[in-house]
């Protein structure tokens, strides 16, 4: 599922901080907005940026068609996003979207699992809120370094049935996302036939172990650097089973087993 990508200008209505680490960017959009689909991403221009020259790649987090608004869920990393957590409200901030490709939709009869780490967990929302929509009710399992990791919770919980594992244990289950007993046991229990997953690379490389092993169906929405967001600059090339594919347009989605060393 493709839609033609256009440049524009969004307009900033709400620039929410989530914690020290994570903001939320609204943005309303100056014409009625094209249908995107789960996973698909931006390309952010960042005025006044230091160092900063080339377009930011961001995940869309959620869409609101009757109030023609994307949501970006945002984690502060470099000189870009925190340059970019500090804009303001009305200010003008130029687009390229839609762009790449998006998880596929399973059959209403299937069970699916959502895995999502830290802000690989933002383009979830979406697809936890798009399945919904189409009387699929995911299992969402949210893993995260501490609690100041696990974000949105709420929003998630009125789409699906969440769990929530973090490494210090501040909140949930204590451990990584593959020591969740959802994905450690209970895969087969809860007759799971697919897998979408998004977060840090040895995240998903383990998932992807999982559901090879257990015959599940995966899908992994990779976030490789991306400078251009167009297929230009081969920033983002990965090994697949059909030779090199570059993640912006090729992805970000890709079927685990047609990804090179993630056996």
């Amino acid at each position: 599922m493709t839609t033609k990508k256009q440049i524009q200008d969004f307009i900033v209505l709400n620039n929410k901080k989530i914690n020290s680490d994570y903001f939320e960017l609204e943005l309303k959009a100056p014409v009625k907005l094209p249908e995107i689909f789960p996973a698909q991403f931006i390309e952010i221009h960042i005025e006044n940026a230091k160092d900063t020259f080339l377009r930011r790649p961001i995940s869309i987090h959620d869409i609101d068609y009757d109030k023609n608004t994307i949501t970006l869920l945002i984690q502060i990393k470099g000189e870009g996003t925190k340059t970019l957590s500090k804009i303001e409200k009305d200010a003008s901030l130029n687009i390229i979207y839609p762009l790449g490709n998006s998880f596929s939709i399973p059959d209403k009869k299937e069970k699916v699992l959502l895995v999502g780490g830290g802000c690989g967990s933002a383009p979830l929302l979406f697809l936890a809120k798009y399945l919904f929509n189409k009387n699929i009710i995911p299992y969402i399992l949210i893993g995260g370094k501490s609690e100041n990791d696990i974000l949105k919770i709420e929003n998630f919980g009125e789409y699906g049935n969440v769990f929530i594992t973090t490494e210090d244990g501040s909140l949930g289950f204590k451990g990584i996302v593959t020591e969740h007993p959802l994905l450690k046991k209970e895969v087969e229990k809860h007759n799971i036939s697919k897998i979408y997953t998004c977060g840090p690379e040895p995240m998903m490389k383990a998932i992807a172990k999982i559901a090879n092993k257990n015959n599940i169906a995966c899908e992994a929405s990779l976030e490789n650097m991306m400078a251009c967001g167009i297929g230009a600059c081969l920033c983002c090339v990965v090994e697949t089973t059909s030779g090199n594919q570059r993640v912006c347009c090729d992805g970000p989605v890709f079927d685990v087993k047609n990804l090179k060393g993630w056996e």
